[in-house]
C-alpha cells in the first residue's frame, strides 16, 4: 500500500495563512505578523505549491478566500490549536507543574510517613497526581522492575542488582500491645519473652516477618502468628481490641500508638533494617517522578529528626 505523501509545511506557514484570512489583507496580515509584504506573497506561493491548491484569489481591493482555503484555514487553525495545547502541556510537564507520579510502598510506610509527605508535596505540586500503591517488599520490588510505579519505598538491605537503592532511614523494631499487657511492665522485650503470646502479622512475604520468623528460627522460638492481615491499619486496629501485640519498625511507632496502647524496644536480638528507595537502575525518571523524589527525601529527614509524641515506653 501506497503512503501518500503530505505537503510539508511549518506552522510559520499555517500561521501566515490564518492571519491573512482573519485580516483580510496582505498588508495588514504583514503588520501583524512583523514581516515585509513581498515576504508574505512569497510564503503564502510556497504553500499553493506545496498543496496545489489556490487559496486566495486577489485582486487591488480585496483577498477572497477561496472554498478550497476555507478549508485549510480550518485545517490549520485545528493544527496550531493542537500544537499550543501540547507544547503548554510539554511545558508545565517538564516544570514539573502536570504530571502522574506512581509510588510503591510498603505498608508501615503507606500508613504512617507517607502521607504527611504527601500532604506536603500537594502544596507546592497541586497539579500532579499521586498514585499510591501498598504492599509487602516483594510487592513493591515488582511494581518498579515492571514499570507498574516509578519508585518504591521498602527495606533496601538485600535488593537485587538491577535496582539502585537510596537509603532513607535506619529501622529498629519494637513491640506494641494494650497498656494492660503482662509485657508492658518491663522496660524491654526479648523475641523470647514472645512465644507465648499471640501475634497479629503481616504476611509470611512481608520482609518484617520474614526477618523476625529468621532469627527466631536461630534461638530455638516459635511465634505464635495468631491472625495475619494485609494492611498495616488493620494489624494496629488488632492490637487494640485486644486480640494480640505486634512487632512495628520503629518509624511507625508514632502511627501505631493510639490509646491505650504503649511500645517496647525489642532488644535481644536487637534487630535492625535500613528502609529506603528502590529505583531500576536503566530507567529515567519523568520530571514529576524526580521532583517527587527530592521532596520525599528532604522531608522524610525532617520526620526522622522529629521526636515521635504519644510515646508511652517506661523508663
Amino acid at each position: 500500500m501506497a503512503t501518500e505523501i503530505l505537503p510539508d509545511l511549518s506552522s510559520r506557514e499555517l500561521q501566515a495563512i490564518c492571519a491573512i484570512a482573519e485580516c483580510g489583507s496582505f498588508m495588514s496580515a504583514a503588520i501583524t505578523l512583523n514581516v515585509s509584504q513581498p515576504a508574505l506573497t512569497r510564503t503564502v506561493q510556497r504553500v499553493e505549491k506545496a498543496v496545489g491548491l489556490e487559496l486566495f484569489r486577489r485582486s487591488t481591493r480585496r483577498v477572497e478566500v477561496t472554498p478550497a482555503g476555507q478549508e485549510f484555514i480550518s485545517l490549520a487553525t485545528r493544527v496550531l490549536a493542537d500544537l499550543r495545547i501540547s507544547f503548554g502541556n510539554m511545558r508545565e510537564i517538564t516544570d514539573e507543574q502536570r504530571g502522574i507520579v506512581t509510588v510503591s510502598t510498603v505498608m508501615s510506610v503507606a500508613y504512617t510517613q507517607l502521607p504527611r509527605i504527601i500532604a506536603g508535596y500537594r502544596q507546592v505540586k497541586p497539579k500532579i497526581e499521586l498514585q499510591v500503591r501498598e504492599g509487602v517488599h516483594g510487592t513493591v520490588s515488582d511494581d518498579v522492575r515492571s514499570g507498574s510505579s516509578d519508585l518504591g519505598v521498602t527495606y533496601i538491605d538485600d535488593v537485587a542488582s538491577e535496582f539502585s537503592t537510596i537509603s532513607l532511614s535506619h529501622e529498629v523494631f519494637h513491640v506494641v500491645m494494650p497498656s494492660k499487657h503482662p509485657l508492658a511492665k518491663q522496660s524491654k522485650i526479648n523475641l523470647d519473652d514472645l512465644r507465648s503470646f499471640p501475634l497479629i502479622s503481616l504476611p509470611k512475604e512481608a520482609q518484617t516477618r520474614r526477618l523476625l520468623d529468621s532469627h527466631a528460627s536461630v534461638i530455638g522460638v516459635t511465634l505464635s502468628h495468631a491472625v495475619t492481615v494485609n494492611h498495616f491499619a488493620t494489624l494496629v486496629q488488632c492490637v487494640y481490641a485486644g486480640v494480640g501485640i505486634a512487632i512495628v519498625p520503629s518509624g511507625a511507632v508514632p502511627a501505631a500508638l493510639h490509646a491505650d496502647l504503649v511500645t517496647r524496644p525489642l532488644m535481644q536480638p536487637k534487630l535492625s533494617r535500613t528502609i529506603g528507595v528502590i529505583l531500576l537502575k536503566d530507567r529515567t525518571l519523568t520530571p514529576s517522578a524526580r521532583g517527587f523524589l527530592s521532596h520525599l527525601q528532604a522531608d522524610w529527614k525532617h520526620v526522622k529528626e522529629t521526636k515521635p509524641r504519644g510515646s508511652r515506653a517506661q523508663s
